[in-house]
């Protein structure tokens, strides 16, 4: 349990921030246009990556490889799902993208062979690759788009609208992000005239129970706590994912505890249970709560369906 529970917590902070390579970008990807030469066909796209590169497609790609389970439900979001032919083997979401084949991506490790066997028209790659394995695709002649991970909601229909572009479905796109700006424009709504802000603690991994792991500051997590109304604990500390001693956070006394390691099996009660965890409020009002850290950490749509659960689940009376 233990090894599954740090390989999921090196996953989740790879999608966000934490663990990028190097040499990316601190921004999400912006999209270049470039008119194309008289010569070549209208529907050529040239883009920029999150690795600052040129990306070229003749036509929006047809048979596509998501190298990361964001990147995966953010095709699948837009209407490109029928077009992606392999995905990596963390992407669980939707039910659909199971039945793909997986393409490697435990530790980080590729399967580079499987890959070029399936002659894709393009990779979609993220911040879980390293620029030397994004070169060696390169050398065999696979194109590959580097996604850079957003670091807001506005990037994040930014990268909806460039994946979109990459496959074809602008028009999907647009429809979709309408959709999440109009969500999320009615959290704001909600939220804005509230004065209370409870303190919340995120649980990442709590398999040394004495110091915890949460989330730090410029993670979606902690986006998501603010835009929700709350005051995230962890953003205090130093690092995006860092861990938090029993004594700090009994005297942080949060009033939310959010278990985003739930689906290992932490449950409610072996919380309340730690020892002298009976003496803050989220304890004592039973403010303990599962959360899917797939839908918080993962950049893609659902990280709207985040923010609802969470703003209910922090202000449940300003949403009755």
């Amino acid at each position: 349990m233990v090894r599954k529970i740090l390989i999921s917590t090196l996953l989740l902070a790879l999608f966000i921030t934490g663990c990028a390579p190097a040499s990316k970008p601190t921004e999400a990807p912006v999209p270049v246009s470039t008119e194309a030469p008289a010569t070549e066909a209208s529907s050529a796209i040239v883009l920029s990556d999150g690795l600052d590169r040129e990306v070229k497609l003749d036509s929006p790609a047809q048979k596509i490889v998501s190298l990361a389970p964001s990147n995966t439900e953010i095709l699948f979001a837009v209407g490109a799902g029928a077009q992606v032919i392999a995905r990596d083997d963390f992407s669980d979401y939707p039910e659909e993208a199971k039945a793909l084949p997986g393409v490697g991506g435990s530790m980080g490790e590729f399967n580079i062979e499987a890959i070029v066997a399936l002659e894709p028209d393009l990779v979609l790659a993220s911040e879980l690759n390293t620029p030397e394995f994004i070169k060696s695709l390169e050398d065999l002649g696979i194109t590959v788009y580097y996604v850079g991970n957003p670091k807001t909601f506005e990037e994040m229909y930014q990268l909806l609208e460039i994946v979109a572009q990459l496959s074809g479905h602008e028009e999907e796109a647009q429809t979709l992000v309408e959709s999440l700006q109009g969500r999320v424009k009615a959290v704001d709504e909600k939220i804005m005239p509230l004065s209370s802000r409870p303190t919340v603690f995120y649980e990442l991994d709590a398999t040394d129970s004495n110091k915890p792991w949460t989330s730090g500051p410029g993670t979606f997590v902690d986006l998501l706590i603010n835009r929700a109304g709350g005051f995230n604990v962890g953003a205090s500390l130093d690092g995006e994912w860092a861990q938090i001693s029993s004594e700090a956070l009994i005297a942080a006394n949060p009033q939310v505890i959010l278990l985003g390691d739930a689906l290992y099996g932490v449950t409610v009660e072996s919380v309340a249970a730690r020892p002298g965890w009976d003496a803050m409020l989220a304890v004592q009002s039973n403010a303990i709560f599962p959360f899917n850290p797939d839908t918080a950490t993962r950049p893609g749509p659902r990280l709207v369906d985040a923010l609802e659960e969470l703003a209910k689940l922090l202000h449940g009376g300003a949403f009755q």
